[in-house]
């Protein structure tokens, strides 16, 4: 509800769409606390003080980028089928989107709950309750929403942290894996943790990959919201 450009003065130069595309090409290339008023306004060619004009602080452009990039979801128009394995693929897409910008995570995180809600992250809600209607209610819906988006988001933070730690210790993922497997080994063979060797045993030598580990706790989530079996 906000206008384009507030107060009174010339047609304005640039638009919220411009500011935020900026604001997400910094935040993409060199992390969430390279984004600031200046830096911005320089990407775009204005004044810091001419920024102003269109948003009033930083906690703006955050609303601007996340609805920016919420954006990106390819959403079906057709008939959608069983509910469950649309919400999963929606959750995939939110994955990929995150991975594309990895300082989404940590912008949801400043940006909590449902108190700022562009019309792209509203077009997203509108079709997760379209998906699910006839199965929950609004309120478990919208509850729905928040864990399957806090579950991704955690997955993704997890994911780069790891991909984080194998590029500052200058390892191969290949080598990281070998020396987590000789730590695993040793923990094993120490016969003091019987049951987390268990588990290790049963587990095999080669990991699940990620995408399998990714759907598998999805759809394990999405088994408390199942009020009947086929539905």
């Amino acid at each position: 509800m906000r206008p384009e450009r507030a107060g009174r003065g010339p047609r304005p130069a640039h638009s919220r769409d411009e500011i935020a595309a900026a604001a997400v090409r910094i935040a993409d290339a060199d992390g969430l606390d390279a984004v600031s008023m200046r830096r911005v306004a320089a990407e775009i060619g204005s004044s810091t003080m001419a920024l102003y004009n269109y948003v009033s602080h930083k906690d703006d452009l955050l609303d601007l980028m996340i609805d920016a990039v919420a954006a990106e979801y390819r959403l079906p128009n057709g008939p959608l089928g069983a509910w469950r394995p649309v919400l999963v693929a929606l959750a995939r897409q939110t994955r990929a989107i995150a991975h594309r910008h990895p300082w989404l995570p940590r912008a949801m995180a400043q940006r909590p709950g449902f108190t700022r809600m562009g019309p792209n992250t509203l077009r997203y809600i509108e079709f997760v309750l379209t998906v699910v209607e006839g199965v929950l209610d609004g309120t478990t819906a919208m509850e729905l929403i928040g864990l399957l988006n806090g579950l991704v988001f955690s997955y993704v933070q997890s994911e780069l942290a790891q991909t984080e730690a194998v590029r500052q210790a200058g390892d191969s993922a290949e080598q990281f894996q070998a020396s987590l497997a000789a730590y695993l080994g040793s923990v094993v063979a120490s016969g003091r943790y019987p049951r987390f060797t268990q588990v290790v045993t049963e587990g095999g030598t080669a990991p699940p990959a990620p995408d399998e580990i990714f759907d598998r706790i999805v759809n394990r989530l999405l088994n408390g919201y199942n009020p009947a079996p086929g539905t």
